[in-house]
């Protein structure tokens, strides 16, 4: 019988070198958009819709103007291009396109979160435990109802973001000037 010899190498990551100021400026925005989002969500959230419309708008023109160059996987970048202009212009004709925009949004999210949590659910089936089985069946709980009503999940969702952008620029902040301090840094002292 013949025997393989498997050989392992050992793969080391290099630490990720990013300036200090720059994961400040990250947790400033951050908190910034996460405060108008939750005291301003309407308009904010409107406003991000519309940017998000100009990137898709874009992209498409992008995609399209490529076919110029590279006539490589022409259909997918012709539907993609077309895709991208008629969404973006659908953002900015139609007024209320944000809202429908983000309620298609919560029902994707509705629909990931049921299968996430079923997921969880046959995790916990298969030894994961009962905080597992809770965890799963609160996760199918909540898809269930942003399914439900996704228009009151699109309204609730821009708060639900504003606090987790909030916590998470708090977060960055304090990372970034741990980092200038030398806390975080392997390479300081």
């Amino acid at each position: 019988m013949e025997r393989a010899d498997t050989e392992y190498r050992v793969v080391e990551y290099e630490v990720l070198q990013i300036p200090w100021w720059l994961v400040v400026f990250e947790g400033i925005i951050s908190v910034i958009i996460g405060l108008f989002l939750l005291f301003s969500p309407v308009a904010t959230t409107i406003t991000l819709v519309q940017i998000l419309g100009i990137f898709w708008f874009l992209g498409g023109v992008i995609s399209i103007i490529s076919l110029l160059v590279d006539r490589e996987d022409m259909g997918w970048k012709l539907l993609s291009g077309v895709m991208g202009i008629l969404i973006g212009i659908l953002v900015f004709v139609y007024p209320y396109s944000p809202f429908v925009i983000l309620a298609l949004f919560v029902v994707i999210l509705g629909i990931l979160s049921i299968v996430y949590g079923a997921i969880k659910l046959f995790w916990a089936l298969k030894g994961g435990g009962i905080g597992m089985a809770i965890l799963g069946v609160l996760t199918i709980v909540i898809g269930i109802l942003l399914l439900v009503n996704p228009l009151a999940g699109a309204v609730v969702l821009p708060w639900i973001y504003g606090i987790s952008l909030v916590i998470g620029g708090i977060a960055a902040l304090i990372g970034g000037f741990r980092m200038k301090s030398g806390k975080n840094n392997p390479y300081a002292g």
